[in-house]
């Protein structure tokens, strides 16, 4: 093991806190209950596909725990540990991981995709492994699985470090023998189809025969395995290789989505809802991307549900391509009185979009209200829980036929809790306690709404057709005349790729900052005057802050890899605020070796700040808006780059950043259940590790479970390997 292993374990003082949702549950009806409870099982049934979606061994390891604490509960286990000799902080460290495993969906962490490996030796926990009840009943099954699974799953060599493609990272979107140039290939072949790749994965056979053509097998996510020649394709000859398109990947675990969405329908509270669900079904049953684009086109019709809900394969932040959707699916109830704030929001949404610095000839012809809400997430299933969501991501309906905004209200307090803020000043850190929740709500408004929601694509719609005034329209960074446009069958995902993400949320986060400026924004949250001034200060604070202090852990020095797309972006704008001037924005090493003091002189956010926010941002959204990659890239690089030298050593503050890493926070989710008079009950479960051990036991109490995953661990094998070089 190299000397960074720290930086790859969680500590045993990992904390873990309940994402607190009974008082709003509680108000639900009861045929509310039952539809959240049938879309809570259809989502947490389809979150084990991101086990198969985040490494070769995932599953393995998921398969092994599961076995483990399905056979019996933590003391039982934990008393045999100690008979044998495992110590209580190894036994501990063994809880902490199973913990870090079922939170992150797979040992890779969800923000920031770096592994996660067990903080105690590999023979002690092959000693609890064997002292369980689950070894005792069947030992050749455990001891298969931890022969496959024990040096990859401790192994940090190279590139098992982290998620990615190629000599990069790990990644199960491709076979192990995919490339950059591979991935490149497919999304030509993609275009040429005009075909998308949120529910695929690609697997590549190669061909050792001279002359031979490699094939590619593009692998859609189904129920159905037969052929079908509306999304199916059995050969086709493209670029010297060949491609197919097959269905039934994940089957198994879609079958119970499919079924809990048809339980659901009964209990919908309208044709819209039953709608939205009856194309989810087809498209979870068929693999056909088009049904879920349908049932997402009815989902932004479904106007201030009680019980909101989204579910399928939707962000692409863990593709290394940036095209192929994570499972994700939630269920949340309606938060009245900070929605109605968001829904102020909305309604004065027109009179905002203007101020933003690009010009209207780089904005939506028309801004389509979307629904905006604050909910009390019931189930939130996935690899990790965001404080707030803009979807749907298909570019085609976000930009001409409307999305939704989501801010997951009992999330955002609950992780934005610090007792001690480094790299701040007493008084700043005084101020961020006291206004951080009430400025990251009025950010999470922005950044979703007009951040996510404005900006227009230039398209080429066909032989002559165009959306925009062809010939007409100036480039405002250079005054000559647009020439650069998407081009048909090119969507954002596709000409942005990896970087595309990370580009995004920049753009939304730094409409954020500039929009928080405007006073009337702050009154429709409820804060005027003094305090109106001092969330404007904590709101840049916090989001430079977040550059300065927390996005380089996600920073990967040997491969000059960002991990994570958000803490990329909010780097990028501390160095675009640094590189302002004026003293505006400052960073040194307070103490040598030791210590960072960020400094961000408020005085100056009204002219300095705007002002390179302001510029920044006309040049991400003039380049986003003409498919300008190249340009794109060139800056966004340029700032995303971590000096070793210079007035900021990035890569030298790098360690100083991680000596006062503080680990993320994993929530406890509750679980709903159907009691003899079909009513459903909400249940609890303790802040800590028996508490969400026990609540995914609960959540999954068949032994079944845990060999469908190997089943298609099976399926999968030969396209990846477990071995750790």
């Amino acid at each position: 093991m190299s000397d960074d292993t720290f930086l790859y374990t969680l500590p045993n003082n990992q904390p873990v806190i309940s994402l607190e949702c009974g008082t709003a549950f509680n108000a639900l009806t009861a045929n509310e209950k039952l539809y959240a409870h049938y879309l809570s099982q259809a989502a947490w049934n389809g979150s084990l596909i991101v086990f198969i979606q985040t490494s070769p061994e995932s599953p393995l390891i998921f398969a092994i725990l599961h076995k483990i604490f399905v056979s019996e509960a933590v003391d039982e286990l934990k008393k045999s540990a100690l008979e044998a000799g495992v110590s209580e902080d190894e036994f501990t460290a063994f809880l902490v991981y199973t913990c870090g495993i079922l939170a992150n969906a797979g040992n890779y962490i969800s923000f920031g995709d770096s592994k996660i490996i067990p903080n105690m030796p590999k023979d002690k926990f092959g000693t609890i492994l064997r002292v369980s009840k689950a070894y005792k009943t069947k030992p050749e099954d455990i001891e298969d699985i931890w022969n496959k699974i024990q040096n990859v799953m401790y192994s940090i060599e190279d590139k098992l470090k982290s998620l990615g493609l190629g000599d990069k990272g790990v990644t199960t979107y491709f076979s192990a023998n995919c490339t950059k140039n591979d991935a490149d290939l497919v999304t030509e072949f993609m275009q040429e189809k005009g075909l998308e790749s949120y529910n695929a994965r690609c697997f590549k056979t190669v061909n050792k025969a001279v002359g031979g053509m490699d094939t590619y097998e593009i692998r859609l996510a189904s129920v159905k395995t037969d052929s079908d020649p509306k999304i199916t394709l059995s050969e086709e000859v493209f670029k010297n290789a060949k491609f197919k398109i097959t269905r039934g990947d994940y089957g198994k675990l879609l079958v119970p989505v499919v079924d809990n969405l048809q339980k659901a329908i009964k209990y919908a509270a309208n044709e819209t809802q039953k709608n939205m669900l009856n194309k989810y079904i087809d498209h979870f049953s068929t693999g056909s991307l088009e049904d879920h684009k349908d049932g997402s086109r009815f989902w932004i019709k479904d106007r201030g549900p009680v019980v909101e809900t989204y579910i399928g394969f939707i962000e692409t932040y863990r593709d290394p391509d940036g095209q192929r959707g994570e499972f994700e699916g939630f269920v949340a109830m309606v938060n009245k009185e900070m929605s109605e704030k968001f829904a102020t929001l909305v309604r004065e949404a027109e009179t905002l979009i203007p101020k933003l610095p690009w010009g209207k000839e780089f904005e939506k012809d028309e801004f389509l209200r979307p629904d905006f809400t604050s909910l009390d997430v019931l189930t939130f299933s996935g690899s990790g829980i965001p404080a707030g969501i803009n979807i749907p991501n298909y570019d085609e309906i976000r930009q001409s036929e409307g999305f939704k905004n989501v801010s997951l209200g009992n999330v955002i307090p609950a992780n934005l809790k610090l007792d001690v803020i480094p790299f701040l000043s007493k008084q700043d850190q005084n101020l961020m306690n006291t206004y951080r929740v009430a400025s990251f709500e009025v950010q999470v408004g922005l950044h979703e709404l007009l951040g996510h929601g404005t900006g227009k694509v230039l398209k080429q719609l066909g032989p002559d057709s165009y959306n925009f005034n062809k010939g007409e329209v100036k480039n405002p960074l250079t005054g000559e005349v647009v020439d650069k446009f998407f081009l048909p069958g090119e969507t954002y995902d596709s000409k942005f790729g990896p970087m595309g993400s990370s580009y995004e949320e920049c753009r939304a986060e730094a409409v954020g900052l500039y929009l928080c400026l405007e006073k009337n924004i702050l009154s429709i949250f409820g804060h005027e005057g003094s305090k109106a001034d001092d969330i404007i200060y904590v709101n840049w604070l916090s989001l430079l802050w977040n550059g300065c202090a927390k996005a380089l852990e996600v920073y990967q020095p040997s491969t000059k890899k960002w991990l994570q797309a958000h803490s990329q972006a909010r780097y990028v704008l501390l160095r675009v605020c640094i590189e302002a001037g004026e003293d505006f924005v400052n960073v040194t090493e307070a103490e040598e070796g030791k210590s960072l003091l960020l400094s961000v002189d408020r005085s100056k956010i009204l002219t300095v700040g705007k002002k390179a926010i302001g510029e920044f941002l006309t040049k991400l959204q003039v380049y986003k808006s003409t498919g300008d990659i190249e340009a794109a890239k060139k800056m966004y690089e340029k700032y995303s780059e971590v000096p070793e030298t210079g007035p900021h050593p990035w890569a030298h503050w790098r360690d100083l950043v991680l000596a006062h890493k503080e680990p993320r926070k994993i929530f406890v989710q509750s679980n709903t259940v159907v009691n003899g008079e079909n009513a459903v009950e909400l249940k609890n479960y303790e802040p800590n590790f028996a508490g969400l051990i026990r609540s995914w036991v609960e959540r999954f109490p068949s032994v079944n479970t845990s060999q469908t995953l190997i089943d298609l661990w099976e399926k999968d094998k030969q396209h990846f390997s477990l071995e750790d070089d």
